[in-house]
């Protein structure tokens, strides 16, 4: 049964949020070179970025690079001698070679190490940023160690997730950007769901329509119609699939859905592998229940209460799934019509084989759904550059991919009325 949630009493989620408008929307934003140069700039230089958890920085010394090609950088964030986490731009401050890597420049690197050292001439950079040696020092002019340390990056974490801003000057702490609704899941226990399985993959779109296609839940019946058996996906074709509750504190947005854990499903809406491994889509059946960990799940108060998916400004995406295990999206823009995607997928750790088991078929499963999402995006990029039409029709569920396209413009007007860019788009 399709259950469909009480709307406010607008009668629409868009009513909500009048700044929205209801009218067609532009898709310029995903397929302009000229735009996406200002985003690299305007968004990516300015917001706050996730680039990993602190489980990746086990104990002191312990690294990992990131490649931020949108911003033309790479960083290092590493956990120094005095257990604090630091991010560095990763660039010699000799001659300018990439200074942590291994045997391919543009490959993402992580390990454990005392100092860093560059392949190119050997100089060393001690963990928190300072210049420890130089190679033949006295062949250098007036040269003061001291003067030539890594250029830092700012860098916080919050509740485990480890996030770098780009800019000289940040225009708010971590906490103050990402606001109230992403800061009310603070209790959830992230850091005891560590059993982490990842994906990446060069995606030949643009990075927000991407984020468009796990935003909104209208698509879910028709291109996911395989993924059920026919007895169920049928019946939800027809009669559509609808969000639980949608939300916007700021820049950010939530969508909400209903769900229920395999074990109360009906038989003839499973496929035969997963009451033998008692898993599947959403997830291991005998995830713990951690819904009351934090007063930031379910704010709609949704039952039966199935995900929420917090959609953080601008590339990160946390999905907390009921039956306790969650999922973190990264979109990764590497030009207007491409772009990197990252999915993790977090689990309690494994106590037995068969718990192993579930948690590899929930992650084999969302690799496929994953793909069956990532198929259309290089057809409506090609498309959407053809320029045969210029303005779409969005529907109420697609409240989200309305606000992220304004948003991204919003940045993009808010850094040219600053006097950058030229003053002019």
């Amino acid at each position: 049964m399709v259950m469909s949630p009480p709307k406010p009493s607008e009668g629409s989620w868009t009513a909500h949020y009048p700044e929205l408008g209801t009218g067609p929307i532009s898709y310029e934003d995903s397929i302009s070179p000229e735009f996406y140069e200002l985003e690299r700039e305007a968004i990516f230089k300015r917001a706050w970025l996730n680039v990993g958890r602190v489980e990746q920085l086990p104990r002191k010394g312990s690294y990992f690079t990131k490649d931020l090609a949108v911003a033309r950088t790479s960083v290092v964030v590493v956990r120094d001698l005095n257990d604090e986490i630091r991010a560095f731009h990763n660039i010699c401050r000799h001659r300018g070679n990439k200074l942590v890597w291994t045997d391919f420049p543009r490959e993402e690197v992580a390990g454990s190490c005392r100092q860093f050292v560059c392949k190119y001439h050997g100089w060393k950079y001690d963990l928190d940023g300072s210049c420890a040696f130089v190679q033949q020092e006295r062949e250098f002019f007036d040269l003061d160690r001291a003067d030539y340390g890594l250029v830092p990056v700012h860098c916080e974490v919050w509740e485990g997730f480890v996030f770098v801003n780009l800019a000289e000057d940040p225009e708010s702490g971590l906490v103050e950007f990402l606001g109230p609704m992403i800061t009310s899941l603070a209790g959830y226990p992230f850091d005891q769901l560590t059993e982490r399985f990842f994906y990446r993959a060069e995606v030949g779109s643009n990075w927000k329509l991407f984020i468009d296609a796990f935003q909104e839940f209208y698509h879910a019946p028709v291109l996911h119609a395989r993924q059920s058996p026919a007895a169920v996906s049928q019946p939800l074709l027809e009669a559509g699939f609808e969000g639980a509750f949608y939300k916007i504190d700021g820049v950010h947005r939530l969508v909400t859905t209903h769900g229920r854990r395999g074990s109360s499903m009906p038989p003839e809406a499973l496929k035969p592998i997963e009451p033998l491994t008692r898993s599947g889509l959403f997830g291991p059946w005998d995830g713990p229940d951690l819904t009351g960990t934090t007063e930031g799940l379910n704010p709609g108060r949704v039952a039966p209460w199935g995900l929420d998916s917090f959609q953080i400004w601008p590339n990160f995406v946390i999905l907390i799934w009921e039956n306790g295990w969650y999922l973190t999206y990264h979109y990764w823009p590497t030009s207007v019509n491409t772009h990197r995607f990252e999915g993790n997928l977090y689990f309690p750790a494994s106590k037995s084989a068969r718990e192993r088991i579930a948690h590899e078929l929930a992650a084999v499963t969302f690799k496929e759904y994953a793909l069956q999402d990532g198929n259309t995006l290089e057809a409506t990029q090609l498309m959407l550059e053809s320029r045969v039409i210029d303005t779409f029709p969005l529907n109420d569920q697609e409240i989200l991919c309305r606000h992220l396209h304004q948003v991204a413009a919003q940045w993009v007007d808010d850094y040219l009325r600053s006097g950058n860019g030229g003053g002019k788009r």
